[in-house]
């Protein structure tokens, strides 16, 4: 089996330039080698403002229309199209709101007008606004609060003070992203950006204030400007704690914990995909719980679990990703996989944890911003030898300094050291932080802090357009899942959590309208075989199924941090899609030969399903571009080349062969 993406096309998509489409195409590969599928190059031109859709050009039946990525993925999958011929949603079905609300809450399926999968920032600011308008259902994999928004550190950025600027925010923005952003979806994030805050704050959100009573801006790596909103080191849990204590007192949210998403219902109507909602599974109850929806939006965060080491929670697994690209949506972007530069190294704390941590602890990047300097074990400073910002610099180079550093030195650590800082200075701006490492014997106000590189934010993802939406009708995005344009090669420091908070606002109208030309047909729900949990397994055979899967995670991990880690290589990639595609078909073989049926769902499969999938994804996208440009880094194209600054694409397109991670457990009905 290959690696390739099996059930998609990839290639670099071309550029526009004076608004016309110029390309050269090469070869066209079958889908399923694990090589690049199809590239298109640049003849001519040097400015780059928007990037397009190849125009009118078929691959093995593959065919998709010129079209920026302002305008979402596809022109003619508008949500205007109120009536799907033989969909369940039709203009005569009983609604939603018509619904009690003991049926939304017993049975094993549930009927809401909006689906929302993920309850960080982006679900829960998203699921407010459309509450207004009908019935909300928030499936979350674990408690509410778990989620990247509540281990988000650093904060918010947006255009505040008088001496900055929306166009300084842009350019700041475009430089991190290594000029691979697109232009109008960085000027709407930056230009909407103050309003989501005061809306925030109008919540209830609490951030800090400087002396002068105003808000307390902080600076962070790649920005110009002081442009950061905090609530000390602790921002992503404040807002989290605002946007959670109002979702729980509305009337119209209904929220949904320990339910992991498995699968997106999608059905075929044309050659439009359409989703309807999502199957998940209780995993306190191990009950399998339909939900149909009218319309669903998906924010459950990246992916950094595929790694062993990473800030993510335990619930990053990339179920978002993988399932948008089983249900056919576009994927973009996936090689660009940003590692922080600072996390804690636990190896160099004075006290040892008792035991392994399950996401390492950020040392947010507003410690540099802060005037922390960064030392090898030698105490010489190194990062003016790699850019002239030194530890200002964007974390991609601060992330490939510190790597070279450890690998040239054979060290493990790197030492962060803020303690020339006055001592209540430090105290009162990461106390989250100095309380952590405390707790190791380390004083950050006097010592340094040992710190290495994690893998922290996936800036590809689901193509989205400036609304949210994809190429899979009535299916929207918000948040890490998504890769709206904005982070292009490299995410600039604080503007996630600002993303997901524009972009959950700006999917809300979009829903709303297309919520309100719909109804439902409660016959919907049966058009889906249900998967089932194995309870038809002896408990033996269950035990060894659990017991593979997680030496095959650990596996996975492995390969993705040796071989597409920081630095990379064709040949290391090319090692990594071997190894993974090996792993994956002896995963399943033995799965299967265990009795395990290709319907049966548990936390642990489900999520190896979409480890799998997620790995192919960036290993696919990794090997696709030939250059080095943000993170991603290759010694074997280590200039950035003006030709090449095209997004990577991935396309659904026909059915080959598969694994079983990469196709739904459904079959894919018409509507």
């Amino acid at each position: 089996m290959g690696l390739g993406i099996e059930t998609s096309f990839l290639f670099l998509v071309s550029r526009i330039y004076n608004n016309q489409l110029r390309f050269a195409m090469t070869t066209c590969i079958p889908a399923g080698s694990g090589r690049l599928h199809c590239r298109v190059r640049d003849i001519k031109g040097q400015g780059c403002r928007r990037t397009s859709w190849i125009s009118n050009v078929t691959f093995s039946g593959c065919i998709r229309k010129d079209l920026p990525w302002s305008h979402g993925v596809s022109k003619f999958l508008q949500i205007q199209r109120c009536n799907f011929s033989q969909s369940p949603i039709t203009e005569n079905s009983k609604t939603l709101r018509t619904i009690t609300s003991s049926s939304l809450r017993d049975g094993s399926t549930k009927f809401f007008d909006f689906a929302v999968i993920g309850s960080g920032v982006a679900g829960l600011r998203y699921a407010l606004e459309v509450a207004k308008h009908g019935s909300v259902a928030v499936i979350t994999k674990a408690e509410p609060h778990e989620s990247n928004t509540n281990y988000a550190q650093g904060g918010v950025s947006a255009v505040l003070s008088q001496s900055d600027s929306v166009e300084s925010h842009m350019q700041d923005t475009i430089v991190a992203g290594a000029y691979l952003c697109d232009e109008e979806t960085v000027r709407v994030v930056c230009t909407e950006g103050p309003e989501r805050i005061r809306e925030l704050i109008a919540m209830g959100a609490s951030f800090d204030h400087g002396e002068d009573g105003n808000l307390h801006l902080a600076r962070e790596g790649g920005h110009s400007h002081r442009r950061i909103v905090h609530a000390a080191d602790m921002t992503g849990r404040e807002i989290e704690r605002a946007l959670l204590k109002a979702a729980l007192k509305d009337p119209n949210i209904f929220m949904f914990e320990h339910h992991l998403a498995i699968d997106l219902l999608t059905c075929q109507d044309g050659s439009d995909t359409v989703c309807l909602g999502v199957d998940t599974l209780n995993t306190e109850t191990q009950e399998v719980i339909r939900f149909i929806s009218k319309v669903t939006l998906l924010a459950s965060g990246g992916a950094g679990q595929i790694y062993p080491t990473t800030t993510n929670p335990p619930v990053a697994t990339g179920d978002g990703i993988a399932m948008a690209h089983r249900a056919q949506a576009v994927i973009s972007n996936m090689e660009f996989v940003q590692f922080h530069p600072t996390a804690l190294a636990d190896e160099g704390l004075p006290i040892q944890p008792s035991k392994a941590r399950e996401n390492a602890f950020l040392i947010t990047e507003a410690v540099r911003g802060d005037g922390a300097i960064l030392y090898n074990l030698d105490m010489e400073r190194f990062m003016p030898l790699y850019d002239e910002r030194a530890e200002l610099a964007p974390r991609d180079v601060v992330a490939r300094g510190i790597d070279d550093q450890l690998k040239k030195r054979n060290e493990k650590y790197v030492l962060l050291d803020i303690s020339h800082k006055p001592r209540e200075k430090i105290l009162s701006h990461f106390p989250n932080i100095a309380a952590e490492c405390l707790k190791y014997g380390l004083d950050i106000t006097c010592q340094p802090i040992p710190v290495v590189p994690a893998a922290h934010y996936m800036c590809g993802g689901v193509r989205a357009g400036l609304q949210g939406e994809t190429n899979v009708q009535g299916l929207y995005v918000a948040g890490e899942v998504a890769c709206t344009g904005l982070h292009g090669a490299n995410r600039l420091a604080s503007n996630s959590l600002l993303e997901a908070l524009v972009f959950a606002r700006r999917a809300v109208q979009p829903s709303i309208k297309h919520m309100k030309c719909s109804s439902l047909d409660f016959s919907a729900s049966d058009w889906w075989a249900r998967p089932v949990v194995p309870v038809s397994l002896e408990s033996n055979a269950i035990e060894k199924i659990l017991s593979m899967t997680r030496e095959v995670r650990k596996e996975v991990q492995s390969i993705m941090w040796k071989y597409v880690g920081i630095v990379r290589s064709t040949t290391r990639l090319e090692t990594a899609k071997q190894k993974i595609c090996d792993l994956e078909d002896k995963w399943e073989d033995y799965l299967f030969q265990m009795g395990w049926e290709p319907t049966m769902v548990g936390l642990e499969t489900c999520e190896m399903r979409n480890f799998f999938c997620c790995a192919k994804l960036v290993v696919s996208s990794a090997l696709a571009r030939h250059e080095s440009r943000g993170l991603h880094y290759t010694i074997d194209f280590p200039d950035l080349e003006e030709s090449k600054r095209l997004p990577t694409v991935i396309f659904p397109c026909a059915s080959m062969r598969s694994s079983w991670s990469s196709r739904q457990l459904q079959k894919l009905p018409l509507c």
